[in-house]
């Protein structure tokens, strides 16, 4: 069996997820945000974490609008997908990411954790779920 490991990214305006994981024990890790909204830099970020984790495929999440259908933000993040994939070469999937911020809040409703430190952790979370759903979209 092939083993595949996977780099999710959560792109966000402010704050940019990452998390890990693979489609062999299908265990996904949430990793760390970027604070970076520039683009150029954010690439330069994105490509540290490759070297560091080494995945074989990136996975980012797709913000469709609640009917399915492909906004602008949509676009910006598959117009993204595409500069990656040409700068590095590797395959690049997109997942639909609606209400992974949600769960990502769900998980840590009672962590005792302050508000800025949910909103810090929440990004990282919301990768992470946006890679579970990508590997159980086959099951």
């Amino acid at each position: 069996m092939l083993h595949v490991r996977y780099l999710a990214i959560d792109l966000g305006g402010k704050r940019t997820g990452l998390a890990v994981g693979d489609d062999v024990t299908k265990i996904v890790s949430p990793l760390h945000i970027i604070e970076q909204p520039h683009r150029d830099l954010l690439h330069d970020e994105i490509a540290a974490a490759l070297r560091e984790h080494e995945p074989d495929a990136v996975v980012l999440g797709l913000p469709l609008n609640m009917d399915s259908t492909e906004g602008q933000p949509a676009k910006d993040v598959q117009a993204f997908g595409e500069e990656l994939h040409r700068r590095t070469g590797l395959a690049v999937y997109y997942q639909d990411e609606r209400l992974t911020s949600f769960q990502a809040d769900q998980q840590m409703a009672r962590s005792g954790r302050t508000h800025q430190q949910k909103a810090r952790r929440r990004d990282a979370l919301a990768a992470a779920q946006i890679l579970r759903d990508y590997l159980e979209r086959d099951s």
